[in-house]
């Protein structure tokens, strides 16, 4: 869940709609601005985690890498993030980051 920017040119920039996003096996951050995502890529994998999810992947685009180094970052601070790199071609490459979550089981995995 994260608040979601607003549509209407008139609205302030934030207004206080809840936006509940699924939790799937893959998240596509293009419809965030870029100064939500960290806010929601954190939920979504504490979602995911709870969901016993152990591999879900954040869908950035491939433009000049920032949302990708960014996201990349944020990961080495996320607390069920175990680790992560860039997708297979096929999932979408550099444009996409695959991140494998703890075990619910055995956080120690």
């Amino acid at each position: 869940m994260t608040r979601i920017r607003s549509t209407d040119p008139d609205d302030p920039p934030f207004d206080d709609e809840i936006v509940h996003v699924p939790i799937t096996e893959a998240l596509d951050l293009h419809d965030f601005a870029p100064r939500e995502i960290p806010e929601v890529v954190e939920a979504y994998l504490e979602a995911a985690w709870e969901k016993g999810f152990r591999e879900v992947r954040l869908i950035h685009g491939r433009g000049k890498g920032v949302q990708r180094a960014r996201i990349q970052s944020l990961l080495a601070k996320v607390a069920h993030a175990h680790s992560w790199g860039d997708a297979p071609a096929e999932r979408g490459g550099w444009g996409a980051t695959l991140v494998q979550l703890q075990d619910p089981e055995n956080p120690q995995a």
